[in-house]
């Protein structure tokens, strides 16, 4: 294909999500004079070009074949893989190394990193990907040094993002890395997203409560469901075990085999989903939500906070704020 400006391709997998390629669309894919700057050319490849079935209720259109990717494309974007248990296709791989040899720069987003893996790429080096798959990315691919908890990482010429919307931090970066951070800027200030975002994707996880789908005939339960309406009370474990009827020693050891952690861990996990959810979802602020929840002074809470999460509780009220206004 004819072009002067530095091409990225974006690959349409088969049954592939709409949202991680549309967002190398709205980045690379629309030209913008209005910033002064020699922006990308764009193109959708796939391994049979034309008519592509996605995971929505709808198809779209691929020009491009892969050779496009393995012979011309500045930058491959690799998006979502539709299966993170099966292998890409030999002509997809190839594709890929390809474009690596000749020194293209890769990236993926979400679970694409499992095509990257699968062609070789991730080996010996750091990468991430959404963090319901990362144990499993870590499982197929022991060579794979998997970060769960961040956004994206910059490998040099192999980049990988976290959870979909993840996607739009690292292209957003790759902007930055390319044109400079008030060229970056401007195009985030379009999409209406921050150009940088605090912490990582630790504070998207959806944190399990341990022991929550409890038995209601285990012994334990009726104190488990009681510690959970009310986190902020002040219990020793013996108190608990009376509780329970057991003794301290028996009541502590039945403890983590229920919920995987003690009772200590287990109440303050509680606290901090309550904060969480104050967060989200009240205007209460930073110093009476920590005494809500039991944490006493705002201090002590963005400490335990900032550790469970990855970001602080102002940051994440407002990442949080962010998402709902939109």
């Amino acid at each position: 294909m004819a072009r002067t400006r530095h091409l990225v391709a974006a690959i349409a997998l088969e049954r592939l999500s709409i949202f991680e390629l549309a967002v190398a669309a709205e980045v690379f894919g629309f030209d913008r004079p209005e910033l002064g700057v020699d922006w990308y050319d764009f193109a959708v490849c796939a391994e049979e070009p034309g008519l592509q079935p996605t995971k929505a209720s709808f198809s779209i259109t691929a020009p491009h074949g892969l050779d496009v990717v393995a012979n011309e494309a500045d930058t491959v974007v690799v998006p979502a893989s539709p299966d993170v248990h099966g292998d890409p296709s030999p002509q997809l791989v190839d594709a890929i190394q390809r474009a690596h040899a000749r020194h293209a720069r890769i990236m993926s987003v979400c679970s694409g990193a499992f095509v990257l893996a699968a062609a070789g790429l991730l080996d010996g080096k750091r990468a991430t990907t959404h963090w319901m798959y990362a144990d499993l990315l870590a499982e197929r691919y022991p060579k794979v040094h998997v970060d769960p908890m961040v956004l994206y990482i910059d490998e040099g010429d192999v980049l990988t993002s976290a959870g979909t919307a993840a996607g739009i931090d690292l292209c957003l970066y790759v902007v930055r890395k390319d044109h400079g951070a008030a060229i970056a800027n401007a195009v985030a200030r379009r999409m209406v997203v921050p150009p940088h975002r605090d912490g990582g994707q630790q504070q998207f996880v959806d944190h399990p409560v341990p022991g929550e789908q409890c038995d209601p005939d285990e012994p334990l339960h009726a104190v488990l469901e009681e510690l959970s309406n009310d986190p902020t009370q002040e219990v020793t474990v013996d108190e608990l075990a009376q509780r329970a009827h057991m003794s301290p020693r028996t009541f502590a050891r039945r403890f983590r085999q229920v919920t995987g952690t003690t009772p200590y861990r287990w109440i303050l996990d509680q606290r901090l989903l309550l904060a969480q959810r104050l967060l989200e979802e009240t205007d209460l602020s930073i110093e009476r939500i920590a005494q809500e929840t039991g944490f006493g002074a705002a201090v002590t809470l963005r400490t335990h906070f900032s550790r469970w999460s990855g970001t602080s509780p102002q940051t994440y009220r407002q990442t949080w704020a962010l998402a709902r206004s939109r």
